[in-house]
């Protein structure tokens, strides 16, 4: 499981980059994250991973749009997908964790928490944060929405991420009562605003696709964890 947080967390990392960080300075910030990432991993024994975990943010960069521009589809997020799935079918939750693990506390307020599972909410809360917005833009442009759609809603760059953070702590932690009536509350809040959608349906297709498209997203990073820790 680990291997899948470090890649998580790698992508994630490398798109709070791109946001933050001026492009002058990119490729060092890019360098330092991966130096950092490489040197973690290695005391929790989990060095290789940090390798394909750098090697795929890097083709992740490469491959998706930044805020503006790029139609790459998501075939990138099909990617990490399958890295993240083959990282937790091999190693699931490991009973050596390295040095790191030996000092790890043993027990929180939710209980037991595993460094290897520590791990892995942190890389999935920081992927979903800006690699989330990254899939939802790639498949608003992949489809057939138009291109000034984004702006037809405001606030969905914030929204986005606090959303699917949200959704994959209900999820993980089983409170679906509690998360069918966050979903249910977005529909009614958006409500107003599309009904006054004047462009065709534009801005109710823009808000359903944006919105399984970061659910989905979210119920994946759940679907790990609770793979990770059954297997």
């Amino acid at each position: 499981m680990i291997g899948a947080g470090i890649v998580l967390l790698a992508v994630g990392v490398a798109d709070l980059i791109r946001l933050y960080v001026p492009s002058r300075g990119r490729a060092g910030a890019y360098a330092v994250a991966a130096l950092v990432v490489l040197i973690g991993a290695a005391g929790a024994d989990a060095v290789v991973w940090a390798f394909v975990a750098v090697a795929v943010a890097a083709v992740w960069v490469l491959a998706t749009p930044g805020s503006a521009g790029g139609r790459a589809g998501l075939w990138p997020l099909v990617a990490v997908a399958v890295v993240a799935f083959v990282a937790v079918a091999f190693d699931g939750v490991r009973l050596d964790q390295g040095p790191l693990g030996e000092s790890w506390p043993a027990d929180s307020p939710l209980g037991a928490v595993s460094l290897d599972v520590a791990l892995f909410v942190l890389g999935a809360v920081v992927f979903l944060s800006e690699s989330g917005n990254v899939v939802v833009r790639a498949a608003l442009r992949g489809g057939d929405v138009a291109a000034d759609a984004p702006n037809a809603l405001k606030g969905g760059r914030l929204i986005g991420p606090l959303e699917r953070v949200l959704v994959f702590a209900l999820t993980v932690t089983g409170a679906f009562t509690l998360l069918a009536a966050v979903l249910a509350a977005k529909g009614i809040v958006r409500f107003p605003e599309i009904s006054r959608d004047s462009d065709l349906g534009t801005r109710a297709e823009y808000f359903l696709i944006g919105s399984l498209v970061s659910w989905v997203t979210a119920l994946g990073a759940a679907f790990l964890l609770w793979w990770g820790t059954s297997v």
